[in-house]
């Protein structure tokens, strides 16, 4: 019975996608190393909210510049397990970092950001339409 499955030759896209993973530092979305966000529009605002358990709110750092929100995480972790023949250590690191473009209508003074459960919520209220001047023009 095979617990592992092992190629002895593997492909040039292995290789290929092995390289970019360790040196170039190329992440994939769907592999799991970034959490998924679902955004959900609502008619006073939109809701951001992306699933990072294990993590604590002081691991998030929520930046605007110029209407573009970057969440990013970094995440730090030490185990140590002492016996009488051995030490053991683990270390722990994991860090990301998502940007996303936000439309004019997002009230940037009012955004909100919380942590529970595992669930990072960012709230981003929209301004209030400001009453529009509707006139109708003769044309001469």
């Amino acid at each position: 019975m095979n617990l592992v499955k092992f190629s002895q030759y593997p492909s040039f896209t292995d290789l290929l996608e092995n390289l970019e993973r360790n040196f170039i530092g190329r992440v994939d979305e769907n592999s799991g190393d970034i959490p998924a966000v679902n955004i959900k529009e609502e008619k006073d605002r939109f809701l951001l909210e992306m699933a990072a358990p294990g993590m604590n709110k002081e691991d998030f750092k929520l930046n605007l510049d110029n209407y573009q929100l970057t969440i990013a995480v970094e995440h730090r972790d030490e185990k140590k397990e002492k016996e009488e023949n051995y030490t053991r250590r683990e270390f722990v690191y994991s860090s990301f970092s998502r940007s996303f473009t936000l439309p004019k209508t997002i009230d940037i003074e009012k955004i909100k950001g919380d942590y529970k459960n595992g669930i990072l919520r960012v709230d981003l209220p929209k301004k209030e339409e400001e009453a529009k001047l509707t006139k109708q023009i003769k044309i001469s």
